[in-house]
């Protein structure tokens, strides 16, 4: 899969609005809840931030395509966008190790299998 100019321009948007403090907490926390979201008070309350300036920074992160708004009844849910979040990951990875496979574009996933498989053999042997 070739890059084209518009994935060149979504990653630049989105590692900008990444690259500050404030929005990284928020997209971080997103992640973390999951897909579930979270309305704007809980996330305010968490990150201990005024409405205000909640209200900026949701809206960058949103023009750069990492989070969703979802209305629910009077209240806006804010999840994060993970597809987004994986084709960036995708963007940054896809020439990693001249395009073969290798160990640092699945780094993420043998970690969580080492500590299951050795959860489950610990619980065998017990």
């Amino acid at each position: 899969m070739e890059m084209t100019s518009n994935d060149t321009k979504q990653a630049l948007s989105a590692l900008a609005a990444l690259a500050q403090e404030t929005r990284l907490a928020i997209f971080r926390l997103l992640v973390e809840i999951g897909p579930e979201g979270l309305q704007v008070g809980a996330i305010a309350d968490r990150l201990s931030l005024a409405n205000a300036t909640l209200s900026f920074h949701l809206k960058e992160l949103a023009n750069a395509g990492l989070i969703i708004a979802a209305p629910n009844g009077r209240a806006i849910i804010y999840s994060a966008n993970f597809a987004a979040m994986t084709g960036l990951i995708d963007y940054l990875t896809q020439n990693c190790c001249a395009g073969s496979v290798c160990s640092t574009t699945i780094a993420c996933k043998p970690k969580v299998l080492k500590t299951a498989s050795a959860t489950n053999t610990k619980r065998k042997t017990a």
